[in-house]
């Protein structure tokens, strides 16, 4: 199985817009990556992606779903806010019968990563920059990176 942790594209400030829909630069290099994904075929078909329910988030999930052609729409997952314990994501993983996306925030995905690469959220410091994604992959029970992409790399 593969679990990618995608951060949602750079956000409005609060001052802006309390919401924090997507910038127009995130907006940008939110496409940019689902292009880049869509041309490498980083994503299977089958591909489940789940989303915190902030706005930002959505609309990144959004946009990866339209370029990535998902079979099904992307959801609203508990768990996934910036501040929730990445112990209360390891039910929905476990139960993910396809590889799953999750779009969501900082600090909640880089502690995510840590407890899946180290067996605790706060041993490695896992930082992602916006709109990057990393591939994490379970062999044998245990999970190891197989890749992590950022819009730098690709820009």
């Amino acid at each position: 199985m593969r679990l990618y942790l995608f951060r949602h594209g750079e956000a409005t400030s609060d001052a802006e817009n309390p919401k924090r829909p997507l910038s127009a630069a995130g907006r940008a290099e939110v496409e940019q990556m689902a292009r880049y994904l869509t041309r490498v075929a980083a994503a299977p078909e089958d591909l489940v992606v789940r989303h915190s329910g902030k706005l930002r988030a959505v609309q990144t999930a959004d946009i990866l779903a339209a370029h990535l052609r998902l079979q099904q729409p992307p959801g609203q997952a508990e768990g996934l806010a910036p501040g929730d314990p990445p112990e209360r994501t390891l039910d929905l993983i476990d139960a993910a019968e396809s590889d799953l996306m999750l779009v969501g925030h900082l600090p909640h995905l880089g502690r995510l990563a840590s407890l899946l690469l180290s067996g605790e959220s706060d041993r490695i410091s896992f930082v992602l920059p916006a709109a990057a994604v990393v591939c994490l992959e379970a062999e044998s029970g245990r999970w190891r990176l197989h890749w992590l992409i950022t819009p730098a790399l690709i820009g």
